[in-house]
């Protein structure tokens, strides 16, 4: 699964061939049927177990002990920061995985545009109650906060895009202010 995922991230799904996802993960071409019917159910698989690690990595920084403006804070950071280790890795930026598969994808194979679209939503989702617990706090004005969410994550996913395209983090550095200008924090108010 880490090995599909690699090829599709630093190349693309239609350019990543069953030999290739084998020949990295050293198993035979008959393992890969055995366990997968297609390289789209390996890549869905590797996309879940991909998005279970980070899953928990956000819920740690969305925890609700945190102060929302915080949290905000924090995902941007951990953004900046794993783009940073991946420019490190393998020398290119690579910006969002669901974002670069998505857009490839969307048209060709409905049952992956599907995941992706549901972890979207969980980031999505994550987003919001940050803005829910803000708003509630009387920090912003923020009585949508989904439709608050959907601007921030297209913002950002947009930043990341524009990261990959550039092979430039240093756009995402300060993310983060984007964040306050969409919800009108006034930069004090959030230190």
């Amino acid at each position: 699964m880490d090995s599909v995922l690699e090829l599709i991230w630093t190349g693309s799904y239609g350019s990543t061939t069953i030999d290739q996802i084998c020949d990295k993960a050293g198993v035979k071409k008959g393992s890969f049927y055995y366990f997968f019917e297609s390289k789209c159910q390996l890549a869905a698989a590797a996309f879940d177990d991909n998005w279970l690690n980070r899953k928990i990595e956000l819920d740690g920084i969305f925890s609700a002990s945190v102060p929302p403006l915080e949290r905000l804070q924090k995902y941007a950071e951990f953004g900046y920061n794993v783009q940073c280790e991946i420019k490190e890795k393998y020398g290119r930026v690579l910006g969002c995985p669901q974002f670069s598969l998505g857009s490839e994808v969307c048209t060709q194979e409905l049952d992956l545009q599907k995941k992706i679209q549901d972890m979207l939503e969980s980031k999505r989702k994550y987003l919001a109650s940050a803005i829910r617990d803000a708003h509630a706090n009387g920090v912003i004005d923020a009585s949508d906060a989904e439709a608050k969410a959907r601007m921030i994550q297209a913002y950002y996913e947009g930043l990341l895009t524009q990261a990959r395209i550039q092979n430039d983090v240093s756009g995402l550095r300060d993310a983060v202010h984007g964040f306050y200008a969409i919800l009108g924090v006034k930069e004090t108010a959030a230190v």
